[in-house]
């Protein structure tokens, strides 16, 4: 197996980084669903780089325990400060999620929210399919998995526009972390397999950017997964 790529250079660059390429769009993407997670009391948050995400979770969501997942141990620091006064409710865990395991005896509760921000994207589709299915068996009937991510939109704005931005993504991450992915896996397709649905999807930047809320359990059969553009 690939060594995973170091981050950890990147820890304090990268809101900045982030803010002067997409501006507040990764942010907003990020934040989707964060308003409806008010009942999850038990999270498995993998690769949040710098915390962001996690510190509002637990600003918005005063019962709400997090186990954070990362590679880089800079990131992991970032995310613990930017927790603050609420890090008491945070286990961070140093590794590769392609090889980690939760925590045994199997967490209890088990985790009814599963986050992947802008992360699924380092990963191949095999290998998310492979983490997929090993996380199904420690969530809860009704956990929720949220998922941010970048798309290829059909047509000419996906060709000409979504194309090179994605691939000048990986080119760069590539050169300063080791990143060997080049291609968006789809993870669509591995989230299925391994048992989850998806509810919704929710669209940015003419479908650039996307956010979807997934199910461990499955939809009725009345029902239909509904995309928003935003």
């Amino acid at each position: 197996m690939k060594r995973p790529p170091d981050f950890n250079r990147l820890a304090r660059l990268y809101r900045w980084m982030e803010f002067f390429s997409f501006g507040p769009w990764l942010g907003l993407t990020r934040n989707t669903y964060l308003n409806d997670l008010a009942h999850s009391r038990q999270a498995l948050v993998l690769g949040d780089g710098d915390g962001r995400f996690t510190g509002r979770l637990l600003r918005a969501n005063p019962a709400v325990r997090v186990d954070a997942v990362d590679a880089s141990s800079a990131m992991l620091h970032a995310l613990l400060g930017r927790a603050g006064t609420q890090a008491d409710r945070i286990r961070v865990h140093l590794a590769d999620v392609r090889t980690w395991q939760p925590p045994a005896p199997v967490v209890a509760p088990p985790y009814d929210l599963i986050v992947t921000h802008f992360f699924l994207d380092c990963l191949s589709t095999q290998e998310v399919q492979l983490l997929a299915a090993r996380l199904r068996s420690v969530v809860s009937p009704h956990a929720s998995w949220i998922v941010s991510e970048f798309a290829i939109p059909p047509g000419w704005y996906g060709r000409f526009i979504a194309v090179p931005v994605v691939s000048s993504l990986y080119f760069c991450f590539g050169l300063l972390t080791g990143l060997e992915a080049r291609n968006l896996p789809d993870h669509s397709a591995a989230l299925g397999r391994a048992g989850f649905t998806l509810l919704e999807r929710r669209s940015r930047l003419a479908g650039l950017l996307i956010a979807e809320r997934w199910l461990a359990s499955q939809l009725d059969s009345r029902l239909t997964p509904g995309e928003t553009p935003l």
